[in-house]
């Protein structure tokens, strides 16, 4: 009968790794060059949303108030650029005449009312071209509708008179509904070119800018149009900067999900090694007692 010498009575004492061993293995190895990608994806969005978010050529004060002619501006069918908001501009065209329609919900001074607006056509174009204008404000439906009336009378008396229009340039705000209860379900609460084209008259091949002008003096027998300058902008956006700190935070999280892999992997070893070390134990304590 053979007995087990100490050495042989001894477990084969096994060091667990450490986690940098773990992080140099192959498979980390792989995950980290793949999160170090995302992370430079994303710092290089945060770097595109901060260079965004300052204006480094600001339009220099009092831009909007210098009258330029239309074509220098704006576009047919092109966004207004927000610099460009509230640009004072001049344009001479004749007037469509039955499209002179009321749009209510328009403020002057704090008093609601309603616009007068009508399609006026582009001369010196090289195709057809319409431009909405708001030509004047009335306080009541009536004497608006009255006002359309007069100017729709007024442009088939003299269909080839040439006007000259100086207002501001003001983007376009987009469909509403017509309020609840209303009388006439085509009622217009927003001032919007693309709505307005609906209900034009004589626009097939018509080029449309999607902007529309507010003329700075009345035009028939309304009220001037209360439109105050537009206040000047910072140069730097919040919001922009606000967002390349969000792509920033993603990029470290990236990092740091990668971090916290490896580590919960090599704690599970070490815990795995652990446990099968004090079950030899155990098991060996076992085989002494027999």
């Amino acid at each position: 009968m053979t007995f087990p010498t100490a050495i042989e009575q001894e477990p084969r004492q096994v060091f667990p790794p450490t986690l940098r061993e773990v992080m140099l293995r192959p498979r980390w190895l792989a995950l980290l060059a793949f999160s170090l990608i995302v992370a430079g994806v994303l710092a290089w969005l945060g770097q595109w949303q901060l260079s965004r978010a300052v204006d480094t050529a600001p339009s220099e004060p009092g831009q909007t108030e210098i009258v330029r002619p239309l074509a220098d501006v704006a576009q047919p069918g092109e966004y207004l650029a927000e610099p460009l908001v509230g640009q004072r501009v001049e344009v001479s065209g004749r007037w469509v005449a039955p499209d002179f329609l009321v749009v209510s919900s328009r403020y002057n001074d704090g008093v609601e009312g309603y616009w007068v607006t009508g399609q006026l056509r582009l001369d010196d174009t090289p195709t057809p071209t319409s431009l909405a204008v708001a030509v004047g404000w009335t306080r009541d439906a009536a004497s608006a509708e009255s006002a359309a009336a007069a100017l729709r009378a007024e442009a088939l008396a003299e269909p080839d008179a040439v006007v000259t229009v100086t207002g501001r340039l003001i983007s376009d705000e987009g469909p509403g509904r017509a309020p609840q209860g209303a009388a006439d379900p085509q009622t217009m609460t927003r001032m919007s070119p693309a709505v307005l084209l609906g209900r034009w008259h004589d626009t097939d091949g018509v080029s449309v800018y999607r902007s529309y002008v507010a003329s700075q003096t009345a035009i028939g027998p309304v009220e001037a149009i209360d439109s105050p300058a537009p206040e000047e902008r910072s140069r730097v956006n919040w919001l922009n900067i606000f967002y390349a700190a969000e792509w920033a935070i993603f990029a470290g999280f990236a990092l740091y999900l990668w971090y916290r892999l490896a580590r919960d992997a090599w704690e599970k070893e070490v815990e795995d090694l652990e446990d099968a070390e004090a079950e030899a134990l155990a098991a060996g304590s076992a085989e002494s007692r027999d």
